[in-house]
């Protein structure tokens, strides 16, 4: 009769499938979500803000988008006089400028072909500087980020008067759609030219010089 062999088996480890680890520690998966999920906001922010810079800016506040027409009805016509109240809080007429070539351009800080735009504003503007000459930007910012508009003429050095824009003038400029929007008045006080989007230096220098030529 075989002995009974009470002694225990010996555990063969290599025989044993490997215990799987989760992919990811769950002590740190509440952080390694949080981060990714920055990652990815700031990622498109980015895209979104890069493939911005060379477009139309957004649609003005209360304002639904609509068709564009190829010429404005405005041009040849007078340009309509407003007051407003400028960033260092006094008011400004358009007829103050009665026999100067004027570029009033449509723009808001939170727009990123607008804030690209303006150093050749002021470029333009220092380069005339001694002739019958000027810009007035109409800021479209409410209240959200009209705080942002005073900070932003002294990080850009604007050295042309900035005023804030109202419903008036928005439709009185015929429903301006987006921005930067712009518009050139000659001495006569007519508009002769109108731009959407953001509009290269040249284009404005040889409409301007060309005004200003003229007697």
């Amino acid at each position: 009769m075989n002995k009974r062999n009470d002694k225990p088996k010996e555990r063969i480890i290599g025989k044993q499938k490997p215990e799987k680890k989760p992919f990811i520690d769950p002590r740190y998966k509440s952080l390694v979500y949080t981060i990714a999920f920055i990652v990815v906001i700031l990622l498109f922010f980015i895209i979104n803000n890069s493939q911005s810079e060379t477009a139309e800016g957004p649609y003005p506040p209360n304002y639904n988008p609509a068709t564009q027409s190829v010429t404005n009805p405005l041009e040849n016509k007078t340009a309509p006089d407003f007051e407003l109240i400028t960033s260092d809080g006094k008011k400004l007429k358009l007829s103050d400028f009665k026999n100067k070539v004027v570029l009033i351009d449509f723009w808001a800080t939170w727009c990123p072909p607008c804030r690209r735009g303006i150093p050749d504003l002021v470029a333009l503007k220092n380069e005339n500087k001694n002739m019958k000459f000027e810009i007035i930007g109409v800021s479209l910012d409410q209240e959200n980020t009209i705080g942002n508009v005073v900070p932003f003429i002294k990080e850009y050095k604007i050295n042309y008067p900035v005023v804030f824009g109202d419903m008036n003038i928005i439709q009185n400029y015929g429903g301006i759609e987006s921005i930067p929007a712009s518009f050139i008045v000659n001495k006569d006080g007519k508009i002769v030219k109108s731009y959407i989007g953001l509009t290269e230096k040249s284009v404005y220098e040889k409409e301007i010089k060309k005004l200003l030529e003229k007697s």
